[in-house]
């Protein structure tokens, strides 16, 4: 398993990781992503511990923080041959002190974790959304303490809009406190909006994205196809609703495409798109999530082996679309394009 380092941080991380939102779900949609129980997460991470997994991902909203519970049980004996990265800032409860980002709820929030996963420290502690009402001066000053106690070692923030995030880092620049280190972002072969400012921004600033969903909400699994239902034991019938939306045009495609790939080289449609994303800018890590030990192993299989250049490009090519404004003249004029060079190449013909 071939290991990156975090953004321009210290921690090394492996190219995929693994995403606990099926440990002890419950709930509309987390019941829906699986039911891991003690035992069999124990069992996954085995499995990925074997592959070369070692960041082990969560947050306190997934599952009312079963999935913390569950993960700590799991890993417990070896904590120190795993990394954890946990998540806070979504509203986990109706009080004003259950949502948002301020200093005590961090503070709080970190200690509930700690208790929850059976551990004395987080790896990477993310926000898991910016909040507006706080001023990025006491969350990052809150944060840095944390991490003065060594309570967390490096901190992230998740799903945060290109401004929210150079806010932060400039605060954090100003003031001498812990710069983050990681972006969890969305990011898919059916999903590319990272790459018009979040991509460039964090080569900018050395920020490592961490991506999740990197199959387009489980549209990628290699079971939608054009022109035939949605397959009647799939989880978007419960979950579409929460997740990225995807025009039907273009997931459809991109399927048709990974289907030519997937014939050519003998590997599954979800191994393709996760190799895809491997190969792109800032990726640090890709958060890969399973219902069952065969889910796991066939993710494990995007590793080890790569696309060629010109399956990269017709994938390219198939999940492109036009860049929004204000970044289309960069992409359309050749005068705009000198200006700001293209992090990922253009799209070739289609």
């Amino acid at each position: 398993m071939e290991h990156r380092q975090l953004g321009t941080s210290g921690l090394e991380v492996p190219v995929l990781s693994f995403g606990a939102g099926t440990f002890g779900g419950s709930g509309p949609l987390f019941g829906a992503w699986g039911s891991t129980d003690t035992r069999q997460a124990r069992r996954m991470v085995d499995i990925a511990l074997d592959a070369g997994i070692t960041l082990f991902d969560t947050a306190d909203v997934y599952s009312a923080g079963a999935s913390e519970t569950v993960l700590g049980e799991a890993v417990k004996g070896r904590r120190d041959r795993v990394l954890i990265s946990t998540k806070a800032g979504l509203p986990t409860g109706p009080g004003p002190g259950e949502a948002g980002t301020s200093g005590a709820r961090l503070v709080r929030a970190v200690e509930d974790a700690l208790r929850r996963l059976g551990t004395d420290r987080i790896d990477l502690f993310q926000l898991h959304a910016f909040d507006a009402a706080v001023p990025v001066e006491e969350v990052l000053a809150a944060l840095g303490r944390l991490v003065e106690d060594g309570k967390v070692r490096h901190t992230g923030v998740s799903n945060f809009a290109g401004w929210q995030l150079m806010k932060s880092l400039a605060a954090a620049e100003r003031h001498g406190l812990p710069r983050y280190a990681a972006h969890q972002v969305y990011y898919s072969l059916v999903g590319r909006d990272y790459e018009w400012e979040l991509m460039p921004l964090a080569r900018d600033q050395g920020v490592g994205a961490l991506v999740w969903s990197p199959l387009g909400w489980g549209r990628l699994t290699g079971r939608i196809r054009r022109d035939r239902p949605l397959p009647a034991g799939s989880r978007l019938h419960r979950t579409a609703e929460y997740g990225p939306p995807v025009a039907e045009d273009l997931l459809h495609d991109v399927v048709d495409a990974l289907d030519e790939i997937a014939r050519e080289t003998g590997r599954t449609v979800p191994q393709i798109a996760l190799n895809w994303l491997l190969r792109r800018p800032t990726v640090s890590s890709v958060i890969i999530g399973a219902r069952d030990e065969e889910q796991l192993r066939q993710n494990l299989g995007a590793v080890g082996w790569e696309l060629t250049a010109e399956q990269v490009a017709r994938l390219d090519a198939a999940s492109h679309r036009p860049a929004p404004y204000p970044y289309f003249p960069y992409e359309r004029q050749e005068g705009f394009a000198r200006l700001n060079p293209p992090m990922v190449p253009a799209p070739g013909p289609r």
